[in-house]
């Protein structure tokens, strides 16, 4: 199984070039929130995406018909189409997966919807912004789109991990000969209502988000989308296709202990699972792309995790969190679309505003400048509420399409 396109809109780059240039030049996607009024917040950073339209990506639908999770995973989808080398017909022609996972679907149309009941009663309901909140129309859309029809068009709705369980759900319908090619992500816009409860829990960081770091404070909330197109390496072969990684496994694990709380032991087994399904050992592991948050428990926890598989020496382990923000469902599709770059161009993104690792977060995380490195196995992690946790495993590809034969011929 192999990824041999890209689509991604975040708030460090949109599309695979500028994208790997923000990884690569540890660029910052903090800024001061504009999609809803913050007055009565002390603080109010986050990760926002102004300097691109995801409607301009469309060429089907109306983007009114859309809510903004659904114009940023059509986008990227869109994006990734290109970036395979294919074209609509092409897609057309498969049996097809589309596979988005999200946290919030499109809950920044609820908050409108709800602005207007509270300000002028139920009769003030929008009917247009009302019919596209389902979150189902997150992949519904990307079909419709594209055009497709030999399709399953899937939702996935576990949380922070979402962007990880819609790859692997990729994985697993391309393997079992279900579908031919899976366009699999996530997606999730800025919102009052996930601002909100962050902050009220206390976990909203002031200025910037330093995972790892003794000094960290909290999240910074954050938006985009990142969808792959997946195909069998037969499929890849046979029309030429560039690759940019190997999918050699998954892993998941709901420990369902506590709502919020992440569980050490649980996390462990998921990184395990991920090993035993990808056919790997620890020691084969060069990068961990880690959740990340940048909060004390879920940092100290996943460290602790981490030097339970690895022991006393782990992979190096970054957050590309520092730089997106958390982008809610969207996140561990963002960090497998990093991951897939990192491999195929040979580096590591940095882990940004590090000042001091925290003694209980005891890793190598790159802090703030990228380095160079040749990787053949990273692993990423999607960690969410309730339990959810989802690893997986990308390997470098070295025969046609991968790395080494695109510098042969540089």
């Amino acid at each position: 199984m192999v990824i041999t396109g890209l689509g991604v809109i975040s708030s460090i780059g949109t599309g695979v070039a500028d994208y790997a240039a923000g990884l690569r030049a540890g660029r910052s996607g903090a800024k001061p929130v504009t999609s809803f009024d913050t007055t009565g917040f002390a603080h109010s950073v986050a990760c926002e995406i102004t300097d691109a339209d995801p409607a301009d990506s469309l060429r089907t639908l109306d983007a009114e018909e859309l809510g903004r999770a659904a114009r940023f995973a059509v986008a990227a989808s869109r994006m990734a189409v290109a970036d395979a080398g294919l074209s609509d017909h092409d897609v057309r022609l498969r049996r097809t997966l589309v596979s988005v996972g999200t946290s919030d679907g499109e809950s920044r149309d609820l908050d409108h919807l709800v602005a207007l009941q509270v300000a002028g009663g139920p009769d003030r309901v929008d009917p247009r912004v009302a019919g596209r909140v389902a979150p189902a129309r997150l992949s519904a859309a990307v079909a419709r789109e594209l055009g497709l029809e030999d399709v399953e068009a899937v939702t996935l709705p576990t949380a922070c991990a979402a962007g990880n369980y819609a790859i692997g759900n990729g994985f697993d319908a391309i393997s079992t000969g279900d579908v031919e090619m899976a366009l699999c992500g996530g997606a999730d816009a800025v919102c009052r209502k996930t601002f909100t409860g962050f902050y009220r829990l206390g976990t909203v960081a002031p200025e910037v988000c330093r995972p790892f770091d003794k000094d960290r404070e909290g999240i910074l909330v954050g938006e985009g989308s990142a969808v792959l197109v997946m195909e069998s390496l037969e499929s890849a072969l046979a029309r030429g296709a560039r690759i940019y990684a190997e999918v050699l496994g998954y892993g998941l694990s709901c420990d369902a202990r506590h709502p919020v709380a992440p569980d050490r032991d649980s996390i462990a087994r998921c990184i395990r699972t991920a090993h035993r399904n990808a056919g790997i050992r620890p020691e084969d592991v060069d990068l961990v792309s880690a959740h990340g948050t940048g909060t004390r428990a879920n940092d100290a926890t996943e460290v602790g995790a981490i030097r339970d598989v690895f022991g006393a020496e782990p992979p190096r382990t970054v957050s590309i969190k520092s730089m997106i923000g958390h982008t809610m469902g969207a996140a561990s599709a963002l960090a497998s679309a990093a991951c897939a770059i990192a491999l195929r161009q040979g580096f590591i993104p940095p882990t940004i505003n590090h000042r001091e690792t925290d003694p209980e977060c005891a890793v190598d995380c790159v802090p703030n400048t990228a380095v160079e490195a040749e990787l053949r196995i990273v692993q990423n992690h999607g960690l969410a509420f309730g339990g959810n946790n989802a690893v997986l495993v990308l390997g470098r590809y070295d025969g046609p399409g991968g790395p080494e034969e695109s510098r042969k011929s540089a």
